[in-house]
């Protein structure tokens, strides 16, 4: 997981999601005799072509992996980060995603987040609405009286 942090964090947005992708358990149906682990687990590693059982994975249930790929996915890649002052809204994301929509949780608020990509980028808020106003920056500010807050998120260059 942590190289698709690297990589968005460097902007790669295509790479950063096919390092996920490589790692995620639901995408190894194809080659489960081998890969011989759990559709819905993470392994801690998977065997390389040196190994006498290449492709197989190791250590189920004793790995970190899945809370890492979740700060991958959640953080990294579709880019909502908790912050003392609210969430942070940076996406670095593939750059053929027209958008996407997560309902976040947090502090109490219920956040709809609406991300658009109309420009076909990997990184870079153009535009960031809160309850239909404009903001300046990509921070949504944390307020404790709010119950439901929808926040629109345009990608693009500046």
């Amino acid at each position: 997981p942590w190289i698709s942090i690297a990589e968005a964090i460097l902007g790669n947005g295509d790479k950063a999601f096919d390092y996920y992708l490589r790692i995620c358990p639901s995408t190894k149906e194809e080659i489960i005799e081998t890969y011989r682990c759990e559709p819905y687990s993470y392994a801690q590693m998977i065997a390389g072509r040196d190994a006498p059982t290449y492709g197989e994975a190791k250590n189920s249930w004793l790995t970190g992996t899945a809370a890492w790929s979740f700060v991958a996915i959640s953080q990294a890649i579709l880019g909502i980060k908790p912050d003392y002052q609210g969430l942070l809204i940076d996406p670095c994301i593939p750059k053929n995603w027209k958008g996407y929509r997560v309902i976040r949780l947090f502090r109490g608020v219920k956040y709809y987040i609406t991300v658009k990509n109309p420009d076909g980028v990997s990184k870079g808020v153009k535009h960031l609405l809160i309850n239909g106003k404009s903001i300046e920056g990509n921070l949504v500010p944390y307020n404790k009286e709010d119950k439901e807050v929808e926040v629109t998120v345009i990608l693009g260059s500046n």
